[in-house]
């Protein structure tokens, strides 16, 4: 059976986070997902996510075509993951083009155009301006 694998933050999750998760899905065999802990999270976007990780973890785990979740602890990890779940294909957003080019040689990697106009970082500006 082939295996899908992702990672994201998916912090306040909406219809984006929604929309790459039932392509992935969509391309068939298992889906797992990695998200991104609290302490990682911080130290790419240096804030603290809304949700904590196992709030997300709980989320992501109940959408349908999700297969399984884990807890991505490390950036530098992520081939470790993708050879520990033995994964076909990356799925990420085509905002990290070309930035995982280099696990080609571990599995297929595939780039999926993000939703228009939707992001978690804007989202939080929305509600802190309105607030």
């Amino acid at each position: 059976m082939k295996t899908i694998i992702t990672f994201g933050t998916f912090d306040l999750f909406h219809i984006g986070h929604l929309n790459i998760l039932q392509r992935a899905s969509e391309m068939g065999g298992r889906l797992v997902v990695g998200i991104s802990s609290d302490a990682l999270n911080f130290h790419k976007k240096q804030r603290n996510p809304v949700y904590s990780q196992q709030e997300r973890m709980s989320i992501v785990a109940q959408i349908k075509g999700v297969d399984s979740v884990f807890l991505e602890e490390s950036l530098e990890k992520k081939g470790d993951y993708i050879r520990d779940y033995g994964a076909h294909v990356l799925v990420m957003g085509d905002d990290w083009l070309g930035r995982f080019d280099h696990f080609n040689h571990l599995c297929q990697v595939c780039y999926l155009p993000r939703t228009p106009s939707v992001s978690t970082t804007s989202i939080i500006e929305v509600v802190q301006t309105v607030g």
